[in-house]
């Protein structure tokens, strides 16, 4: 962390203190909260939740939520075909999620993202940015296996997007790493090629993204791991400086 924005950091903490000391010298012991009510609907993507004269009027959808919806979906074709649906797992309040394209035939059968030799080289990738899997969130644009692992079709991606959507406005990260070139492209919307995107910071849903290599291209083409590694070291500084 920065000295500065150690210092500011240091400073806050100060006055939070000498605001608690002189509440208890004044007999407050503690703070009361305004209770929610408990039927609030959760909140749609892009809501915050309060009105402009501050009155709660949703609350943040959970994943928990999210998965019960998407249990037995027939929103596309996709769902003829399929195993399971991979919904996505990791922590729940993550800082950074971790977004491929769809499940492979591994996937599709353990019902988790980036399982597999691809898998274990995502884990590294993150072993060596001081993470482990349990730390992050990782999913998918899709949540059902393509036929024969193609990409999957713009009506497909319609019906499953929005639920990515929501995962994201439930977690709240603060960087988003997509991992390949469909899953670019698509959150995206840039037909551009993946040697162009990589690397660039964008943003999705409001929230700053990277694109970089899927772990299954890195498999087949080990020299471009060192590109990945710039980019990764990116995202490296960026959660070090609590962006």
């Amino acid at each position: 962390m920065p000295k500065s924005l150690k210092a500011a950091a240091r400073d806050a903490f100060a006055e939070a203190r000498a605001l608690l000391e002189d509440l208890s010298r004044l007999g407050l012991t503690e703070i009361p909260l305004p209770q929610l009510p408990a039927d609030l609907p959760p909140c749609p993507v892009g809501v915050t939740g309060a009105d402009e004269g501050g009155e709660t009027l949703c609350r943040r959808e959970t994943l928990e939520e999210i998965r019960a919806e998407l249990e037995g979906c027939r929103r596309c074709a996709l769902c003829q075909g399929r195993r399971t649906i991979v919904f996505g797992v990791g922590n729940p309040h993550a800082r950074l999620v971790l977004v491929g394209e769809a499940p492979g035939r591994e996937e599709d059968e353990r019902g988790e993202p980036f399982v597999g030799e691809a898998g274990r080289l995502l884990d590294r990738i993150l072993f060596a940015l001081g993470l482990r899997r349990e730390e992050v969130y990782i999913c998918n644009v899709e949540k059902c296996r393509p036929p024969g692992n193609r990409d999957p079709l713009p009506e497909e991606i319609a019906a499953c997007e929005p639920f990515l959507q929501r995962q994201l406005a439930a977690i709240r990260p603060r960087l988003i790493v997509s991992l390949g070139r469909f899953a670019a492209q698509t959150l995206l919307r840039d037909p551009t090629p993946m040697g162009r995107l990589r690397g660039q910071w964008r943003e999705y849903q409001g929230i700053p993204l990277l694109p970089t290599f899927h772990p299954a291209y890195l498999l087949r083409n080990p020299a471009s791991k060192r590109e990945l590694w710039e980019d990764m070291k990116q995202v490296k500084q960026r959660l070090a400086e609590g962006l």
